[in-house]
């Protein structure tokens, strides 16, 4: 059970890059092996996004580290246009990037949306075509598919929103 959210810090990159390793091999056994390609996301990013404040853990009541997301406060440049759809306002909203974990706690999406949704009422998200288990989540939480955006290497993403 998580028992804690809080924001990640340098020391915690070790265990954030393992638990990105074991998010990658485990979307590679769902169906999902070309999202996360070529070690992303790398060590340098995790760290800007550390150093950014935008990074967050999730620790289980031992105090480990099992998980890990983004909350990134709008405008995402990856979100000024959207195809084959529209978002649902133009309100100011976070984006949820990068959920993982390490697969040994359950209910992670569900802390994690919990908290996101306790720290603002406009939640937007996005993942590949292939990642069906985040979208069957994402979905289940009442995200809508709004359209089709691309990420900074060009490659498509179904974009998600939720009001709060």
């Amino acid at each position: 059970m998580i028992q804690t959210i809080r924001p990640a810090i340098l020391t915690d990159i070790d265990r954030l890059m393992k638990i990105f390793d074991t998010a990658r091999h485990f979307m590679t056994s769902t169906g999902n092996p070309n999202q996360w390609i070529n070690g992303y996301p790398q060590r340098e990013l995790v760290a800007e996004e550390i150093n950014q404040g935008n990074c967050y853990v999730c620790e289980n009541e031992e105090n480990v580290l099992v998980g890990t997301f983004c909350f990134v406060p709008s405008p995402d440049p990856n979100y000024a246009h959207i195809e084959n759809g529209k978002w649902l306002n133009d309100e100011p909203y976070y984006v949820i990037h990068r959920l993982a974990s390490d697969g040994s706690e359950k209910g992670i999406f569900s802390a994690c949306l919990d908290w996101c949704t306790a720290r603002a009422s406009q939640l937007r998200a996005d993942t590949h075509a292939d990642n069906k288990v985040m979208q069957h989540l994402l979905e289940k939480h009442g995200f809508v598919r709004c359209g089709i955006i691309y990420v900074s290497n060009g490659t498509p993403r179904i974009a998600y929103q939720r009001k709060g």
